[in-house]
């Protein structure tokens, strides 16, 4: 039978009772301390067909106590509170949150938990296909309007808390810019919902077409006279024919607030120099309104010395 000698090793079983000596001292020195912390609270175990309803907190208050040295070293992702759902059934339902719960650090102790009760409240998971409704923003070119919007798809299924489905009234999309535009426009937005309980089941983006049409109304301005600009120095000018129409479309209200004297029509002269021309005839746009057309669109143009 081997002997066991108590004395073997000695020298490394006198350094391990000093380091436990010391490991001991250390610890025994330091303040124990309490402290307040915001931790997040976790939920686990959600049942299938089951709904959350409502805000619940995402952070509870834990009091911890400690050794000083232990506390200061807890950081931010280190604690966390754990509510376990499993036993979750449609309506409203308490959930205790015991010390027990909170996860933390070796050599951390939980003293209280605040709030000790959580309310919660569940609804059994409900779809429904709801329309989406294109957004569109700004304006078109003068003279058109916006016509029908489509989208593609036109409905996607929506899933969430029963009561919240049933009042959902339709998806939302990302602005559709149409801003200047004289064509229909097809752009992809993303899809989203009002309610933050509620989700997409599949479709997170849609085709969005929105036609541009041209404004239901018109109006002609009769006899407008042609402006000569940029006339070269000591040359004189003139338009035949002198004058011109010019058509005008818009809304209703667009045109009703255009004044005869807010259009020009005019030749551009720049550079030309003594001679006979044919010009297109050129109008000054106004907001809300679009041209039509120029009835003519061309004048003559004589450009002869402006000297005596």
């Amino acid at each position: 039978m081997r002997t066991i000698w108590p004395f073997r090793h000695f020298g490394l079983k006198v350094l391990s009772l000093a380091l436990g000596v010391l490991l001991w001292m250390v610890v025994s020195g330091e303040e124990t301390v309490e402290r307040a912390l915001r931790v997040p609270l976790e939920l686990q175990q959600v049942p299938a067909g089951i709904e959350l309803a409502g805000e619940v907190p995402a952070t509870v208050e834990v009091r911890v106590r400690g050794a000083s040295g232990a506390l200061s070293r807890v950081a931010l992702g280190d604690a966390t509170a754990v509510l376990d759902l499993h036993s979750a059934r449609s309506g409203r339902r308490l959930f205790p949150l015991t010390p027990d719960q909170v996860r933390l650090p070796y050599g951390v102790e939980v003293v209280q938990v605040t709030p000790s009760t959580i309310a919660m409240a569940f609804e059994n998971t409900a779809s429904r296909l709801i329309p989406v409704a294109p957004a569109v923003d700004g304006k078109p070119a003068p003279g058109y309007v916006v016509g029908p919007a489509t989208a593609d798809p036109k409905v996607v299924e929506v899933v969430g808390p029963e009561s919240a489905v049933r009042q959902a009234t339709e998806v939302w999309t990302e602005p559709v810019s149409v801003a200047g535009a004289r064509e229909p426009i097809t752009t992809t937005v993303m899809l989203g919902l009002e309610d933050p309980s509620l989700r997409l089941r599949v479709a997170k983006s849609a085709n969005i077409t929105v036609q541009i049409v041209p404004a239901p109304l018109e109006r002609t301005l009769h006899n407008r006279a042609v402006h000569l600009r940029n006339l070269g120095a000591n040359l004189d000018a003139q338009a035949i024919p002198a004058v011109v129409d010019i058509g005008l479309r818009g809304s209703r209200e667009a045109l009703g607030h255009v004044d005869a004297d807010d259009i020009a029509a005019y030749v551009d002269l720049a550079g030309l120099g003594i001679g006979e021309y044919s010009l297109t005839v050129k109008a000054s746009s106004v907001r809300d309104a679009g041209i039509t057309h120029i009835e003519p669109t061309l004048v003559q143009v004589l450009i002869a010395s402006g000297k005596k």
